[in-house]
């Protein structure tokens, strides 16, 4: 891998890369980072919206990344989609030790969700599944996409959601449940029309 540079650093895979990090090649890593950290970072700052922080989370996500590399499987799902992951996990983890207050839904990532300006997190995330998921949750009574932002978006659990709106625990679940299913419902509808 030590000819991983410039022009060539871009025909090698994602999957390849990840194999040099797990054997521990330098390269790969520099070639890793190189190419995803404006994903890493366009995410982190989506959710926690301070930049300094965003750079800690993807730092940290990189971290974990060449850390656990030797255990990625392709059969789950992409390398791009397990770098998201990791690095959403770790945003919402430190909103939820941030968190003094209770965060409205109505603050500017739910409403970035509702909007149809494009967002940051649209140039890690395909375009087109932003766009369905936004569809979705527009069609959702209120209730629901609160409950489902707050869950999907904060990491809120549900006894958080049901003490912050005044609603017994099952109610929360329930809206939980039935807006994910709504909105699961309306992705892939949309996606087979």
């Amino acid at each position: 891998m030590g000819r991983a540079k410039g022009h060539d650093e871009e025909s090698i895979s994602d999957e390849a890369l990840i194999s040099g990090i797990a054997v521990g090649d330098e390269q790969a890593s520099l070639a890793f980072v190189r190419r995803y950290q404006r994903r890493l970072f366009g995410l982190a700052i989506s959710i926690v919206r301070e930049s300094a922080l965003a750079e800690d989370v993807a730092q940290e996500a990189f971290i974990r990344i060449i850390r656990h590399a030797a255990v990625f499987d392709p059969r789950r799902g992409s390398v791009a989609s397990w770098a998201l992951t990791i690095t959403r996990n770790l945003a919402v983890d430190v909103l939820r030790v941030r968190r003094g207050t209770p965060t409205d839904p109505d603050d500017q990532v739910f409403l970035e969700l509702m909007s149809s300006e494009p967002a940051p997190e649209e140039a890690a995330v395909t375009g087109s599944a932003v766009d369905r998921a936004r569809a979705g949750l527009a069609h959702l009574p209120l209730a629901q996409r609160r409950a489902v932002v707050l869950a999907a978006m904060y990491g809120w659990t549900a006894q958080e959601i049901a003490t912050e709106d005044g609603i017994p625990l099952g109610t929360a679940k329930g809206r939980i449940r039935v807006g994910m299913a709504k909105l699961r419902e309306s992705v892939v509808i949309e996606e087979a029309t």
